[in-house]
Order: C-alpha cells, then structure tokens, then sequence
C-alpha cells in the first residue's frame, strides 16, 4: 500500500491505508478528527505500526498526552520489519513526541533530506511553530523559506506544500509572491485551515483589514470548532474587529471561542492569543477586567508551569504582570529557558514595569529586544504586541513623534492601525 504522497506504507488494509490518508490530510489541513482517523486506521489493522504513530500524532494536537505516549509505545513495539523509511519515520516522530527538540530536528532533517515526500514528518519543520520556528536561531525566517522552498520541486500542486511556502513568503516579507501562492493553494483545497490561516497573515501584513475579517469570517463559518486551528483563526478576527472598532464582536469571540474553557485549539495558542488579545484591546483603549488576566494567568502556571519556548514565556510574563502575579513573573525572569531566555527576561521585566506605570524603564527593556525578536517564534503578527508595547510607553510619556517614526521604520504596512489609542500616522 502506498500512502497519498507515494510512500510504501506497511499494511496489507486498503481500509486501513484510506484512514491513514485522511489522518495525514486532517494533520496538514489543520482539521478536526486527526485522532479519530488514525484510532480508525489502527482498528483496521493492529499491525500498522505507521498507524499508532499517527494516533499519537493526533493526541498530541488534542491535548492528549498519555494516549500520545501510549500509541507511541505501541508503534515502537511494532517496528519490526519495516523498511528503511519508515523505521526513520518512527525515530524521528518519536523523538518529537518524546520532548527530545534538539534531537528531533537533527533526525527530522536528516530524514527529509532522504524522503522529502513524507509529508506528515515534513510538516513539524514547515511552519512557524514547528521545530524551526522555535529553534530560538537568528535567521530562522531564512531557514524556513529555505526549508519550504527546498520541498517545492518534490510536491509539485499541492495545496499543503504551497500553503507552507506563502507562509515563508509572507513571513520574509515577498506578499505579492505569498498571495499569489496562496490562492494557488486554496484553489487546490479550500478547505485546508492552514491555507486559510496564510491567506489572514497575507491580508494583515498588507494592511487589508476589510478583506481580511469579511474573508475569515465567511470561511470560518464552516470549519469545525474542532480544527485546532480554529480559536487561533477567531482570534486574527478579533483583532480585525478591535481594528475596526467593534468591540462587542472583539468580546464575543475571545467569550466563544479562544479563550480558556471554550476554545478546542492548543493550549500554546489558548495561552498566546488570550493574553494577546486582551492587551491589544487594552492599548486600543477598552477597559479589560481583572478577572480576565486572573484567569489567564492562573491557566499558564497550570499549564506551563516551568519556562519552556520564549514564544510561550513572554506571553506568560505579559499575563502574569497584568494580573499582579509577583511569583509567576519572578519565576520566568530567575529561570530563563537556555535558547531565548535572555530575550524573554528584557521582555517579562518590561511588562512588569509597564503593570507598574514605569514607562521609562519599560522602553529600555522593549528596545533592547526590538532587534531580534524574531528568535522567540511565531509570527510577525502575533510579534507585534511587542511593537505596540513599546510605542503605546512612549506615548504614555508624550513622545508621540517618536512613536510614529518608529512606527513607520519598523512596521510601515501597519501605519494607518486605529489599534493604539493616541497614535494616528496619517
């Protein structure tokens, strides 16, 4: 049997093998059910070793961790006469589910250096949350358009391949190329998440906020709550919305949809984008409760209680701050993680002065990690609290020419933003 993208797979089921397809489909369009299909490959054949690697696969995207582990050591006991790449499947995967980052890359890479097809292996070093997004390197937005566009000649059309690619495209800033590529991908299949997810990234680095919440909105419509993409895309359209000025609809989706208790996505993102959201909202002038940064808070020492990616940490540290939680914010800057730990450290102290009203000593921090923080992952977007941190300090302090020059430097596409309160370019 071979699966979608021509790998010999090892089971004798073509039921079995269909499954297995759907379950790497539902991984790389960011849909809901990825555990469901491969607990249905599994059940098919209780042979297929591939098949309880994917089921672990797919609890690690549901949150499951001991059913993740569980299916691992099921595979692993069933890698007995495999062939070459999937025994280097199985290594790599299990690396990955293990913790073992560093490791995992190494192998991962290796991998697809010799199987550049396999998708479902291929895809945790595609994006900017993967294993190269979150490398904590200089240079990773390079290595990820390097990455992606190394993958191009071995897929040809495929809507998967192409959406990584615009993302890479549109996180180093070529949009006209992203857009184009975008819409190649969602043309192929305009059900993936993901390639919905690039084309939102695509319309808010051009500054198309009107494009960008009636194109979300109409997609997200369909796709189902369970897509562990689905509270990150609610939260790009919450933040149309706050652009916009329309507030309650800022409310009604963090209520339904990305914050803690509602959204089915990863707890990374429940994290990121509800502390985000709440402190652009905060900037732009509406008046967030107590009880909001409380929760938030209490919800990253219970799920992340030891510093980890500087990507979750400095969303950490920003919660903590708000919601007056000494202890939790002390513990992020006294342990710093070993790959961006300093960067975070500028960062947790700066909002920790920023909850303290002490603008000037805010600046200092923030501007420190201005030039580089792109090492702490995710993207461009997500990245702009720290811009716009930096300049609503520097209007608290009056120096609104400052503000808007370094607007202007740094972040041109987004000069016309209405997402500061007192800062208005044009």
């Amino acid at each position: 049997m071979n699966d979608q993208y021509d790998n010999v797979i090892s089971t004798s089921s073509p039921e079995a093998r269909d499954y297995y397809v759907d379950g790497v489909d539902r991984v790389l369009g960011g849909q809901a059910g990825i555990a469901d299909a491969f607990e249905k490959a599994v059940m098919a054949d209780p042979g297929f070793a591939l098949g309880y690697a994917g089921l672990a696969r797919g609890h690690q995207f549901s949150g499951n961790l001991a059913g993740a582990k569980v299916a691992l050591q099921k595979a692993r006991e069933l890698n007995h006469g495999l062939d070459a790449r999937e025994q280097s499947h199985l290594h790599a995967l299990g690396l990955l589910l293990d913790g073992k980052g560093a490791e995992a890359y190494l192998a991962i890479r290796a991998h697809v250096d010799n199987y550049p097809r396999d998708a479902l292996i291929a895809q945790t070093c595609s994006s900017v949350f993967g294993l190269i997004g979150f490398s904590g390197k200089p240079g990773r937005e390079a290595e990820l358009l390097a990455y992606n566009a190394a993958l191009l000649p071995h897929y040809g059309e495929d809507w998967w391949c192409l959406n990584q690619y615009a993302f890479a495209l549109c996180e180093t800033g070529n949009l006209d190329k992203a857009d184009s590529v975008i819409d190649q991908s969602l043309a192929l299949n305009p059900l993936n998440a993901n390639a919905a997810h690039v084309r939102s990234h695509v319309y808010y680095e051009s500054g198309e906020t009107k494009l960008g919440i009636d194109f979300l909105t109409n997609w997200l419509e369909s796709y189902d709550r369970g897509g562990y993409l689905h509270g990150h895309l609610s939260w790009h359209t919450a933040l149309w919305s706050l652009e916009l000025g329309d507030v309650d609809d800022m409310w009604q989706r963090l209520k339904t949809d990305i914050q803690p208790g509602v959204s089915q996505g990863l707890p990374i993102n429940v994290l990121t984008d509800t502390a985000s959201l709440l402190y652009r909202a905060e900037l732009a002038g509406v008046l967030v409760s107590d009880a909001y940064w409380s929760e938030i808070s209490q919800y990253a020492q219970q799920l992340f209680p030891k510093t980890s990616l500087g990507f979750v940490d400095f969303h950490a540290a920003l919660a903590h701050a708000m919601a007056g939680e000494v202890e939790a914010l002390e513990n992020i800057i006294d342990s710093p993680n070993p790959l961006t730990g300093e960067l975070v450290t500028a960062i947790a102290r700066a909002y920790q002065a920023i909850a303290q009203q002490h603008w000037e000593e805010s600046i200092d921090l923030l501007a420190s990690s201005m030039a580089d923080h792109a090492r702490l992952g995710g993207s461009r977007a997500q990245r702009d609290i720290l811009e716009y941190s930096l300049l609503a300090a520097l209007l608290k302090l009056g120096r609104k020419d400052e503000a808007k020059r370094l607007l202007m430097l740094r972040r041109p596409a987004l000069a016309d933003t209405q997402s500061l309160r007192g800062l208005n370019v044009h």
